[in-house]
C-alpha cells in the first residue's frame, strides 16, 4: 500500500512538472539556449587556448632545433681544433636540447589532436545553436499567433455562456420591456381626463341628422316593421 502511494505521488509530481514545463516552455527554452551559448563560448576559449599552446610548443621546438644546429657546427669546429673537452660539453648541451625539442614536438602533437577535436566540437555546437535560435524565433512567432487567435480556439472563461442561455436572457429582457411598456400605456390612460363629446354626437343625440350610433329604439322599430310585413304576407 505504501509503495502504491509513493508511486502515485511520484506520478502526480511528474505530471505537475510536465504541466509547468509546457506552460513556461518558451522561458525554459530561452534559458537553455543561453546556457548552450555559454557552453559554446567556453569551447571556443578552450580552442583558442589550445591553438596558443600549440604555437608556443612550435616556437620551443624551432628554438631547440636552431640551437642544436648551431652547437653542432661549433662542436665540429672544436673537434677539428683538438678541443675535445669543448666538443664534449657541446654534445651534452645538444642532447639536452634534443630532449627539449622532442618534448615540445610531443606536446605539439597532443595539442594538434586536441585542436582537431575542439574545432569539430565548436563547429557542431555552433551549428546546433544556430538551428536552436532559428527554432526559438519560429516558436516565439507561432506562440504570438496562437495567443492572438486564442479566442477562436480556446474559449475564454468569460464566454462560457451557451446560445440557449443567451436566448433565454433575451426572452426575459423582451418580456420585461413589454410589461413595462404596457404598464406605461395604462398609466397614461388613467391619467387622461374623460374625453369630451364631439359636436356631431351632441346634435345626433338631439335628433338632428342621422344617428352616429345604433339606438335600441331604432332597432325595435325595425323589428316591428319586419313583423308587420310577415303578417301582411301571411294574409
Amino acid at each position: 500500500m505504501f509503495g502504491t502511494v509513493v508511486t502515485l505521488m511520484r506520478g502526480r509530481a511528474f505530471e505537475a512538472e510536465e504541466r509547468l514545463a509546457d506552460r513556461h516552455a518558451l522561458a525554459i527554452l530561452d534559458q537553455q539556449i543561453r546556457d548552450a551559448s555559454q557552453a559554446v563560448a567556453w569551447a571556443k576559449k578552450a580552442l583558442a587556448l589550445a591553438l596558443a599552446q600549440y604555437q608556443t610548443e612550435g616556437r620551443k621546438s624551432d628554438a631547440a632545433r636552431a640551437g642544436i644546429a648551431e652547437l653542432e657546427v661549433r662542436a665540429v669546429e672544436a673537434l677539428r681544433a683538438g678541443r675535445a673537452d669543448l666538443a664534449e660539453q657541446a654534445a651534452g648541451a645538444i642532447a639536452a636540447r634534443e630532449a627539449d625539442a622532442q618534448a615540445a614536438e610531443s606536446a605539439r602533437a597532443l595539442f594538434a589532436a586536441e585542436i582537431g577535436r575542439l574545432e569539430s566540437d565548436v563547429r557542431d555546437r555552433s551549428a546546433r545553436l544556430a538551428e536552436l535560435d532559428r527554432g526559438r524565433r519560429l516558436a516565439r512567432a507561432a506562440e504570438a499567433v496562437r495567443v492572438a487567435r486564442r479566442g477562436r480556439i480556446e474559449e475564454p472563461p468569460c464566454l462560457r455562456a451557451t446560445l440557449s442561455d443567451a436566448e433565454a436572457t433575451l426572452s426575459r429582457l423582451r418580456e420585461r420591456q413589454a410589461e413595462a411598456c404596457a404598464a406605461e400605456n395604462f398609466l397614461d390612460a388613467i391619467d387622461l381626463p374623460p374625453a369630451a363629446k364631439s359636436l356631431n354626437e351632441t346634435l345626433a343625440e338631439a335628433g338632428f341628422g342621422p344617428p352616429l350610433k345604433p339606438r335600441a329604439a331604432d332597432v325595435l322599430a325595425r323589428l316591428k316593421q319586419k313583423a308587420a310585413a310577415c303578417d301582411a304576407a301571411r294574409d
